[in-house]
């Protein structure tokens, strides 16, 4: 165990000292002891090393709203651990961990792992959505239906002490660093950096994942140059907690060995071997892992240098969402495709991005001014806008009664209907 401060991670070590060190990290609203099942033989090769999320398992509330900053949280606390190789398995954001460290400090890796991952998770708009939902509710909706997500129905059905375990670990977590863990999931998005993967890689999946299921680890083994697959029958997201026999022996076959050619810090080279041929893991009898070999698909070209719309287009997004913006911009013609360019480049891609001022404050700002001039179909909009930036229902509130006092109770009387609506569809977990 370790005292951890803002720029390190809460982690704990298990096997021996002398061992090449393997990392598992965590999926979004569980401790390190998701991966208790993999230790016992995972310690007979590696010292395994185990880190909790900020907030998450007890350890102390320091937000972090990227997966860049997570990882560099990560790296900080290795270093001053003294550990510079070493191997790694990430569950889901644990993985999109491993996938940033692959990408950015290639030379700390000997080989990864990923686990329920996804090069992107959804879409924004989800994770943001989410975030509102806990901002206003707290973490007890998205506990509840944290099994649903994790595991099959017969599995949760015969294992209540597991099921409970889950609620458990999402209830006990800091809500406001799972909003932030939320953001980095949003935030996330390495489908055009696939290619720049160098270290062997295993994608494992379970069958019935519905979160980030064998489609999306498809398209993670079909970009990563040196990548193999394996779908893990009978299982769904957490595959560690519910097939920990299979997920155990997948792991132990592909780190084994993974720790050559080393490194070398003192010329910053590495020798480079030819990539080998992409095999079909066998399957064991006793835990009966199945892998495939993804189909190819056409890579997505990296975007070109972002520019002020591409700019003003982001934000756009991660302020209105994904399905507002697609929609503004499908009713656009030749008659007003100049306006939405004009918006987006200007509004969006100038203004809002201007550091004066945050996003909570520029919507407080944003619907004050709409209630003064009465456009309640943008106040709808701008109100879910508000949510996503971070404004609670009571701060939206206040700021309608201030605008009462110097817009006018009519206005402000038509504008509580229009907000009203809309908290209560933002705000309402889903059954």
């Amino acid at each position: 165990m370790s005292e951890t401060p803002s720029n390190t991670l809460q982690y704990r070590f298990d096997g021996p000292e002398e061992a090449p060190v393997l990392i598992l990290g965590p999926s979004l609203g569980t401790t390190w002891h998701m991966w208790d099942r993999q230790v016992p033989e995972l310690t007979r090769q590696w010292r395994v090393f185990r880190f909790d999320l900020p907030g998450h398992g007890g350890a102390p509330a320091h937000p972090a709203d990227s997966v860049a900053e997570l990882s560099a949280r990560l790296l900080a606390t290795l270093d001053a651990l003294g550990v510079q190789r070493f191997g790694y398995a990430g569950c889901a954001l644990g993985g999109a961990i491993g996938v940033e460290l692959a990408l950015r400090h290639p030379e700390r890796l000997a080989s990864l792992a990923l686990v329920a991952t996804s090069p992107r998770f959804g879409t924004a708009d989800e994770f943001r959505q989410r975030g509102v939902i806990v901002r206003t509710n707290g973490l007890d909706p998205i506990a509840r239906t944290s099994p649903d997500r994790w595991f099959t129905g017969g599995f949760a059905a015969a294992q209540p002490a597991i099921t409970e375990w889950a609620v458990q670990m999402v209830r006990t977590t800091d809500p406001g660093c799972y909003i932030a863990a939320c953001e980095a999931l949003a935030g996330f998005d390495v489908r055009p950096e696939l290619g720049r993967v160098g270290v062997p890689t295993l994608v494992l999946v379970g069958s019935e994942d519905q979160v980030t299921g064998p489609a999306e680890a498809r398209t993670l083994v079909a970009g990563i140059p040196d990548a193999r697959l394996a779908v893990v029958p009978g299982a769904s997201h957490l595959v560690p907690v519910e097939q920990p026999a299979a997920v155990t022996d997948l792991l132990v076959r592909h780190f084994s060995g993974a720790w050559q050619p080393a490194f070398d810090s003192t010329t910053g080279q590495m020798a480079i071997v030819a990539a080998p041929a992409k095999p079909v893991l066998a399957a064991t009898p006793q835990a009966a892992p199945i892998a495939e070999i993804a189909p190819p698909v056409t890579a997505p070209q990296p975007p070109g240098r972002p520019d002020t719309y591409e700019t003003g287009l982001k934000i756009r997004r991660e302020v209105l969402g994904d399905a507002h913006v697609d929609r503004a911009l499908a009713q656009s013609d030749d008659f007003s495709g100049d306006f939405q360019e004009f918006i987006t480049r200007y509004a969006w891609g100038e203004i809002w991005d201007r550091p004066g001022l945050d996003r909570r404050t520029r919507s407080c700002v944003t619907l004050t001014a709409l209630v003064a001039g009465g456009h309640l179909e943008e106040l709808a909009f701008h109100t879910r806008a508000a949510l996503r930036n971070g404004l609670t229902p009571d701060e939206i509130k206040e700021v309608l009664l201030q605008a009462a006092v110097y817009c006018g109770v009519p206005a402000a009387n038509s504008a509580f209907r229009v907000a009203q609506q809309v908290v209560r569809e933002e705000t309402t977990p889903a059954e």
